[in-house]
């Protein structure tokens, strides 16, 4: 007889908090109750996303807003369902909102929509989550744009083309809902937030 797989044990978001291992070298986020392991960063994912984060650091400094608008090096994002929690790859905070997180000092917890300037992420081998989990929990809390990098083409066909082709994708929030814009190749990013933000999509992923 072949013993059924136990199903996994489920968790809201303040379970979650709770168990998350102080000075973890892991990251872990909440998927619908479902405790999930993030594969760390490594290679080319790894160091696009930190010479992204320089470049908006960059633009960041010509917008005038340097010592405004920030770059944690973490921070766990509560979208409204309370069995979710993210831990986005780059996320872009105004500093003159954040006093008002209630959790943000003790936790580092970003609950209101407000306090995000930009959430990023670059996409990994599970790469549903970005295209379909966070973009409707990020959209549902009112991010108001959130960008998600395929460098490595590996999202669905209905969006990055067959054959599938390197993208990169700026969501922006219009009546509630995202507006998503497709880049490729040469193709220069247009961003709502960042309107000096002069890079291509191919820029991008030589980074």
């Amino acid at each position: 007889m072949t013993q059924a797989k136990a199903k996994p044990e489920l968790y809201n978001f303040d379970e979650f908090i709770n168990w998350y291992p102080e000075n973890s070298e892991v990251r872990y986020e909440l998927h619908d109750g479902v405790i999930i392991e993030m594969p760390k960063p490594r290679g080319k994912h790894s160091h696009l996303a930190g010479s992204l984060m320089e470049q908006l650091l960059i633009v960041i400094r010509q917008m005038g807003k340097g010592g405004i608008w920030t770059i944690p090096r973490e921070s766990i994002v509560k979208p409204k369902r309370k069995q979710s929690g993210y831990e986005p790859d780059i996320i872009i905070l105004n500093q003159e909102l954040i006093g008002m997180e209630s959790r943000w000092e003790s936790e580092s917890i970003v609950q209101n929509p407000e306090s995000v300037q930009l959430i990023v992420e670059v996409v990994a081998t599970n790469w549903r989550d970005d295209y379909y989990n966070k973009f409707r929990d990020y959209e549902e809390m009112g991010i108001q744009e959130y960008w998600i990098i395929d460098y490595a083409a590996l999202g669905p066909r209905k969006l990055i083309g067959d054959p599938k082709q390197p993208t990169f994708f700026v969501c922006d929030l219009v009546d509630d809902e995202y507006q998503m814009t497709s880049f490729t190749d040469n193709t220069a990013i247009v961003s709502p937030t960042f309107p000096q933000f002069n890079l291509s999509a191919q820029d991008i992923f030589n980074l």
